[in-house]
């Protein structure tokens, strides 16, 4: 991780040091639940600490989604999660990958384990009261937020969208209403204005990793249940799942704006924005279809009225007038079915011709 991205790091609540655990005759049963690829941060944390000559307890199970078409030949593939499982020798039969978590079969399984706690990272699968009344400790999970912040299944996208200088990562129980149950433990952090989501969103569920390990012994022990802290939902903000009609840039917009939507859609939907290129000597026009991968806020612009259309080339980055007399410095972009380039391979492909906004 870039230093320059992730600034300093503010306020964790106190929790018990892993070397609390003692170890005892009959190690706690532990089922983990998640499925991308930022989940395998902490299944690989808790694999680690379980494998450890102190270790007082064991991952009994796995639990994520189904095997889905993913990457471009469109195969049926695993979850991250659980081919990282897999990879790792974790017994197939002890994989699971319901539908649906409150699938009778599952949840006769998941009872058969007998797990005293249950972890979640990204699982993508609403837990019913059938499934929660299972583990004796209860389930927690990792949250990309500083609850009762962002709620929802795009907290951090949501954060970033919204601009925000700092966020966090929380852990927490899982009860009924979404995201929130009392908070464990917590940490904060301040944000660079020019990081990702992805690399934001990966970032988070590595602390939380560490939140979660260092919080295991309160939490088998019972103290953690105790000294959480109930969230107050007067403070709960949501953030939504994004749709994919939300990808596409408005240059009536201020470019803090586009730029902060920029950096919480990369990897998925990403933003796209349509442009108009002229050419003067035959007078033809042909709209394209830009995906806008990189770019940052122009902090000295002088745009003429009669230039708010146009989109101009400065140094390393296409320019794109915006709301306010702002403007949005663009340094990476990407055409259908193309590769990624910068925006000075981009700007001499156009040949002298010009560049409208739509």
């Amino acid at each position: 991780m870039n230093s320059t991205l992730i600034l300093r790091r503010f306020v964790c609540f106190n929790v018990s040091s892993p070397s609390s655990i003692a170890p005892s005759s009959k190690k706690k049963s532990l089922v983990f639940l998640g499925s991308p690829q930022v989940s395998v941060n902490v299944l690989e944390a808790l694999l680690d600490a379980s494998s450890a000559s102190n270790s007082s307890f064991e991952v009994a199970g796995i639990v994520t989604q189904p095997p889905a078409r993913r990457d471009r030949g469109r195969k049926v593939l695993p979850s991250p999660v659980a081919q990282f499982a897999l990879d790792k020798g974790f017994p197939s039969d002890l994989i699971f990958s319901p539908e649906k978590a409150g699938e009778d079969s599952f949840l006769s399984a998941l009872r058969d384990l007998q797990p005293e706690l249950c972890i979640t990272a990204a699982y993508g699968n609403i837990l019913p009261t059938k499934f929660l009344k299972i583990p004796s400790l209860g389930t927690v999970n990792i949250h990309p937020s500083l609850l009762p912040l962002y709620r929802g299944a795009a907290p951090v996208q949501r954060a970033l969208q919204d601009g925000v200088k700092e966020t966090g990562v929380s852990l927490a129980f899982t009860v009924r209403k979404l995201d929130a149950g009392p908070v464990i433990a917590s940490e904060r952090f301040q944000v660079d204005d020019q990081i990702k989501a992805p690399e934001l969103l990966s970032f988070l569920f590595s602390e939380g990793s560490k939140l979660l390990i260092n919080g295991l012994p309160s939490l088998f022990d019972g103290s953690a249940k105790t000294n959480a802290i109930a969230q107050d939902d007067s403070k709960a903000t949501l953030a939504p799942k994004i749709a994919p009609e939300e990808a596409w840039l408005s240059f009536d917009q201020e470019a803090v704006v586009l730029h902060n939507k920029v950096r919480a859609f990369a990897g998925w939907p990403g933003t796209r924005a349509k442009v108009e290129v002229l050419d003067d000597k035959s007078n033809q026009q042909n709209i394209l279809e830009l995906k806008i991968i990189t770019t940052r806020v122009c902090q000295d612009v002088l745009i003429q009225d009669d230039e708010q259309d146009y989109v101009a080339f400065n140094e390393d980055s296409l320019v794109f007038p915006c709301r306010g007399h702002t403007a949005l410095e663009v340094l990476e972009v990407q055409l259908p079915g193309k590769k990624v380039v910068n925006a000075a391979a981009f700007w001499n492909g156009l040949r002298g011709q010009k560049l409208k906004k739509l």
